[in-house]
Order: structure tokens, then sequence, then C-alpha cells
């Protein structure tokens, strides 16, 4: 039964690597139409041969490093068309400065310096990774020397496009693209003026135009990238950081509702944004795709935010009326209505996905023990306690799901010392990895470790305990006056928390 299923998977494989390969074809073809000089059949077969030998070692590099890239046919559609975008705007660019060269009586090879080719690594730079935007910089770079038959243009080429994506890593501002042309315009004068070194012309009347070029290359660069930008993001549905920091807006629609209306679930979801920001970086997660989903992950509850513990005023709760079944059927729901209303404001597909398991398949132990005791004879099944799921399918939806737990755990330490908080927070997520909620996602035991210590580090500052008012009791019963002396410290409150937390796994609150 294993082979059968085996064998059809590799069989699926195969089919979408042909599939695959049948767009990288078609790619190499556009590509080489692009750069190629004219018709002349040998000429173009060889355009042809290079161009498919360099897209075959881009392709081979994304598989190899990159490989959640190509989960689905719309990135590597993405890919394709800054490609042959950036191929083709070359081209035009070419014909327009070309005749602009020629009616002012400029050095007719001056205007190569003008082609904006570096926006194509600016726009891989920000719609995928730094090492997708270096390997597409030199693919191009190397393609424009075909095209320009000129040994010393991919240099200049290489180096702008390679400044262009350093220049946006961790762009949280559409006006950090104006930023990085100012950084690629001087890129291109130094690499411009030097190249001109190098053929001996230094001094002769085609450095200032060719200078001047390279001034308008970066400039329509950082302009063809502020038009296509949002256009590549709604059109193939990517989340940049630029978008994902729009997001952090607490005017949002969203978050504003969910600050009137559930204002316990909006200070618990700024709380797990934090905890999540903590530790990011440092497990080589995105901080803000984390934080936005940490704010996002309980939009669900707006639907019905009195039945949920956070919102309620203390000793009031409307489950104490209802069944256990149906009080779970509640706290389940929460992740569909979050589901649908993320859907609705058109929310980035990745905050969707955490949204939807950060709670993964994990059980409503609260509900289904209270179910336990009240039912007699067989116990009622786990399944109906249980979230959907499914299971976090990303290290930044796992390290949602830690910290939503965590926090919400970490209102039950009546004294909450640095020691008591340290061991919630390992009780809580060590069984999350027993339960084997963590299993579908890339998260590494160390990475685990420095989640626990990061969130041990979070909740100790936010739960310390400050100092007694001189003079003034804030817990005084009703007939009793300000100053009367504070009650003696309850020498059981240790063992309490101890009694509440040690029955069986710890219950993840909703």
């Amino acid at each position: 039964m294993s082979a059968t299923k085996n064998g059809a998977q590799n069989r699926n494989k195969k089919e979408i690597d042909i599939k695959r390969y049948a767009v990288l074809a078609a790619f190499v073809v556009l590509s080489a139409v692009a750069i190629g000089r004219g018709w002349e059949p040998s000429g173009f077969a060889g355009t042809l041969l290079i161009t498919g030998i360099l897209l075959f070692i881009f392709y081979r590099d994304i598989k190899r490093y990159k490989p959640q890239h190509l989960k689905g046919y719309n990135t590597l559609l993405l890919l394709g068309a800054v490609l042959i975008g950036t191929l083709s705007l070359g081209r035009l660019s070419e014909y327009i400065l070309a005749g602009l060269t020629k009616g002012l009586g400029i050095e007719p090879g001056a205007y190569i310096f003008g082609m904006p080719l570096a926006a194509g690594a600016m726009l891989v730079g920000l719609l995928f990774d730094f090492h997708i935007a270096m390997v597409f910089s030199l693919v191009v770079s190397l393609l424009a020397g075909l095209w320009q038959a000129d040994a010393a243009y991919p240099v200049y080429v290489f180096a702008g496009s390679l400044t262009a994506a350093f220049s946006v890593i961790r762009c949280s501002r559409r006006t950090a693209i104006l930023r990085g042309g100012l950084y690629v315009m001087a890129v291109n004068i130094l690499v411009t003026a030097t190249i001109y070194l190098w053929r001996g012309e230094l001094l002769t009347a085609g450095l200032p135009p060719a200078l001047l070029f390279s001034v308008f290359s970066a400039a329509a660069a950082v302009a063809i990238v502020s038009v296509l930008l949002p256009a590549f993001e709604s059109l193939f549905k990517v989340t940049t950081d630029i978008s994902l920091l729009e997001l952090l807006d607490l005017d949002h629609p969203l978050m504003k509702n969910l600050m009137a209306t559930a204002p316990g679930t909006y200070h618990h979801s700024i709380i797990v944004g934090n905890l999540v920001d903590s530790v990011a970086e440092s497990i080589g997660v995105n901080h803000l795709l984390a934080r936005v989903a940490a704010y996002y992950h309980d939009i669900g509850k707006l639907k019905m935010p009195e039945y949920f513990i956070e919102n309620l005023p203390s000793g009031e709760s409307r489950h104490e009326k209802l069944s256990p079944h149906l009080s779970g059927m509640i706290l389940i729901s929460h992740v569909k209505e979050g589901v649908e209303l993320a859907t609705h404001y058109r929310l980035p597909k990745p905050i969707v996905d955490i949204i939807e398991q950060h709670h993964g398949s994990s059980l409503i132990t609260y509900f289904y023990q209270k179910a336990k005791g009240l039912e007699a004879g067989e116990p009622p099944s786990e399944e109906e306690y249980k979230y959907p799921g499914p299971k976090p399918q990303s290290r930044v939806a796992a390290l949602v799901m830690m910290a939503d737990a965590v926090e919400a755990a970490s209102r039950v330490l009546v004294e909450p010392t640095p020691a008591r908080i340290k061991s919630l927070v390992d009780r809580i997520i060590d069984h999350m990895y027993l339960e084997g909620q963590l299993d579908e996602c890339e998260i590494t035991f160390k990475d685990i470790n420095e989640v626990k210590k990061s969130f041990t580090f979070i909740l100790t500052g936010i739960l310390h305990k400050r100092v007694d008012y001189p003079g003034f009791d804030f817990e005084e019963k009703k007939g009793e006056g300000p100053h009367k002396q504070p009650p003696k410290e309850d020498k059981t409150k240790p063992e309490r928390d101890r009694e509440r937390l040690a029955p069986g796994p710890p219950l993840v609150r909703a």
C-alpha cells in the first residue's frame, strides 16, 4: 500500500517538474527574443542556448535553496514576468535613448548606461528575498552583456542591480525605494566612470552624457518599481514587508472594532504580538509577518466576544448555562469566523493561513474534562472538542500558536515569579511538541529553546510585581478606610498555583 502511494507521489512530482520545465522553456524563448539582435538562425540559436543555460541554473538554484517559492506556479510566473518585463523595458528604453542620442548628436555608446535594468532586481528583492534577487542580478547582467556584446557592461548592470537588491532589504516603507534609488545612482556613476577609465576614455567628451544616462537609469528604476510593485502585489497576491507594515496600523477597521467590541482580546493580541516580535528574527522568520499575524489571529472572536473569558467581567461566565459541547463549539467557531473576516477584509493569504492554523488540532481541555465529569458511562469523543486544524505549516504559525497559548496560560498565575513563569512556558510548549502540534512545520529544537527564553523574559517583565504604596490599601473592603494595613500574605498562594496547573495537560484558551 505504501509502495503504491510512494509511486503515485513520485509520478505527481515528475508531472509537476515537466510542467515547470515547460514554463521555463517559454521564458527562455521570450528572453532570447527580448535580447536578440536579429532572426539569423545560427545567431538566434546561440542566444537561445545561452539564455537556456542561464535560466536553467537560476531555476535549479531556486529549487535547491528556496524550494518554498516553487510550491505553486504563481511565484514562478511572477519571477518570469519580472525577468521578461525587465528585458523588455531595457529593449524599449534602448530604442528611445538611441533615438534621443542620435537626435542630440551625443556619442552613440553612452545611451546603454541609461537602461533601467536595476528595476528588476529591486522588484525581486521586494517580492521575494535577497538570495533570489542576487542570482537574478547575475543572470540579467550576463544576458545584458550578451545583448550589448560588451565585456564591461555586465559589471555595470550587476553592480547597479545588486545595490538595488541590497537597498530594499528590510524595506518597511515605500519611501525606502527612493533611498534605494539614490544608492543605485551613486554606484552607477562610480562604475560608469570606472569603465571609462578602463577604456582609457575618462577625459573624453563621451563621459558626461554617460554619467547623465546613469543618473537617469536609477531615477527610471525607482519610478518603474513604484508603479509596478502595487500591481504585482495585487495581481499575484504577494505579501511584501511594505504591505505588512500598513496592516500594523491600529486604525485598521478590524483592529478598531476589536478594541471597541472585545477589549480583552485586543489586549491579548497586542501582547502576543510583542512576544512573537521579540524572538522572530533570532529564529529566522519575518518579524513583521509574525507581529501582524499575532494582531489578527483572534479576530474571529468579534462575532461573540462575550463568550470568551478575557472579555468577561470578573466572576461572570455565559458558559455556566451552556452544555460543554455547545461551549466547545463556540470556542472552535472563532477560527472559522476569523478566516471569513480576514477574507472579507482581503488580508494577505499568509495571515489567513495563520489564523486558520493558530490552534492546530489541539484539544479544548477545560470543556472536555467538564463533559467527562457530567456524562456517565462512555466518555465523550475527543474529536468533538478539538480544533479542526490544520496544524501550523510554517515557523511563523507555530510561533503565534505558542505565544497565544503561553500568554493565555500566564493569566492563571497568582504569584508570577520568574521561576513560575519559566516553568509555565516550558510546560505549555513541551506539551504542544509532545502532542504533535509542531510536527508539520520546520521549527527546530534550537528555535524552541530560543522561544522559551524570550517568552520567559518578556512575560517576567509584563507580569512583574510592584511594591506596595505606603499608607494605601487598594483592596479595602466596603466601609473600611484607605489607610488600613494591607492583608497578611497568603502563604497558600504558591500551593494554589501548583494545584491549578498540575492536573492533566495545560488548559489552552481559545
